[in-house]
């Protein structure tokens, strides 16, 4: 799509969010963690190409509602300015996420994969500790 096309169409979606690299988690303390940040409304955590994300949604207070465009453009952001019309949101094709969390609880059921259940575990230790009594 031509740029022109591209940015008349525009509703601003890059300007509605952010995201963050955060550390790989490694732990269940890590994943714990994470899941504390998926309690939080506007908030979802990816992996793409093996590194973790925080994405935080956050409208730029300075996108138009009237036309969506920025309002200091001519002043706007490094990052903004290095934005290219080939990452725009609106370009087909998608993302390439290796995971995405949207809630507390997929995150725990993943990191159950990772670790098993920490409550089925603990019973299973009581369950040997009987049985060698």
């Amino acid at each position: 799509m031509a740029k022109a096309k591209l940015c008349d169409k525009c509703t601003g979606l890059c300007c509605r969010y952010f995201a963050l690299p955060i550390e790989t988690p490694e732990t269940r303390e890590d994943y714990d963690d994470i899941r504390w940040y998926l309690c939080h409304r506007g908030i979802s955590v990816f992996v793409e190409d093996g590194d973790w994300y925080i994405n935080i949604k956050n409208k730029c207070k300075y996108l138009s509602e009237n036309d969506y465009r920025c309002r200091i453009y001519a002043d706007r952001p490094r990052i903004c300015r290095q934005y290219k019309t080939s990452d725009c949101d609106r370009v087909d094709g998608g993302y390439n996420f290796e995971h995405h969390f949207t809630s507390d609880k997929q995150l725990s059921e993943y990191a159950e994969k990772q670790f098993g259940n920490p409550r089925r575990q603990k019973g299973l230790k009581q369950k040997r500790k009987r049985k060698t009594k």
